[in-house]
């Protein structure tokens, strides 16, 4: 690791000023970025740590939870209120890492996970996210765990957290504060970016930008699941999940919302499959199509073909399941 310099910030402004500086990084919970600095990934000059600043705390914000940036993964996932009304968010949470880590993690830092790509880790590789124009090592290589959707010629990875999935599901907004004192919500849907011609650029945060929370509207009711399909039935990355908030009424589906995990760079959202899926009669007949639909535009690169019939087969099995309709 290369030597740098740390500042324990006082408050959020003053955390923010000192993050516009070149070169400078927050530092939370720290792991995901310290894995990455041990790695020489990346090697900040500062780190700028944030974990003595008031961001904490869960609360009411008018009929949805306002959830500070530095809630810890085990708090928000036991927090009573999300188990009774965000369901999907609980049990992400629960889906991802050990319990020392969600002990650590924060609900921040958790959003802004670096992908878990091999070549991406590897500084004898050439990869696009740590220096563009180097190459996607990945297309041509080992691409098992790589996305199938939203993909470029420059990057194939995919962002590896459950919480962000789930959020994205539950249309969740994030409130943001930038080095000149304004702040700002941001839709969780219009945070992240596809690669593109610039896989470098992950989200949309401003130098010295901080998460300060995150904003969940209120509960929609109906049923919710998420499901994680991985290698190993613990402690793994998901090949495929899929987060489900679903209300059926009148024998009809008056409400879905379906968010997917291990297929991009970022949690993915089909508006048009939920469209297609609305105010019909749940059937396995039409959760078929629902799948086809939303891998019309799915590229497999070889190894990772595979994720095409089981985020297919995943998603009729959740919708199956969230209308309690049986083959």
């Amino acid at each position: 690791m290369r030597p740098f310099d740390y500042l324990r910030a006082e408050s959020p402004d003053a955390a923010v000023q000192a993050a516009a500086a070149p070169e400078t990084m927050f530092i939370a919970g720290g792991t995901n970025l310290l894995d990455l600095m041990k790695l020489e990934v990346l090697a900040p000059a500062r780190l700028v740590d944030i974990t003595r600043l008031d961001l904490g705390g869960i609360e009411a914000d008018g009929d949805g939870l306002r959830i500070g940036a530095l809630v810890p993964n085990s708090d928000l996932a036991a927090d009573p209120r999300v188990r009774r009304d965000y369901p999907l968010l609980s049990r992400a949470l629960l889906a991802g890492a050990t319990g020392q880590l969600r002990n650590k993690a924060t609900t921040g830092g958790n959003l802004l996970q670096r992908t878990r790509c091999y070549y991406f880790h590897d500084r004898d590789t050439p990869c696009n996210k740590r220096t563009l124009g180097d190459g996607c090592s990945a297309i041509h290589g080992v691409n098992r765990n790589h996305a199938i959707l939203g993909t470029s010629e420059h990057c194939i990875a995919t962002h590896p957290s459950d919480m962000a999935v789930a959020l994205r599901a539950l249309d969740a907004e994030l409130e943001l504060l930038s080095p000149n004192g304004s702040r700002r919500r941001v839709a969780l849907a219009d945070f992240y970016c596809l690669p593109g011609d610039t896989p470098h650029v992950e989200n949309i945060l401003e130098p010295g930008e901080l998460i300060t929370a995150v904003i969940l509207p209120a509960p929609v009711g109906g049923r919710q699941i998420y499901r994680k399909v991985r290698d190993r039935a613990s402690y793994a990355f998901a090949l495929v999940s899929v987060a489900a908030a679903v209300r059926v009424e009148d024998g009809l589906i008056a409400h879905v919302a379906l968010a997917f995990g291990g297929v991009a760079h970022m949690p993915w959202r089909d508006g048009a499959v939920e469209g297609f899926l609305q105010h019909q009669p749940p059937s396995p007949a039409l959760f078929a199509e629902a799948a086809s639909r939303l891998t019309a535009q799915a590229r497999g690169f070889g190894a990772n073909d595979f994720k095409i019939p089981l985020l297919q087969r995943t998603l009729a099995a959740v919708l199956a399941e969230a209308t309690e309709v049986t083959a």
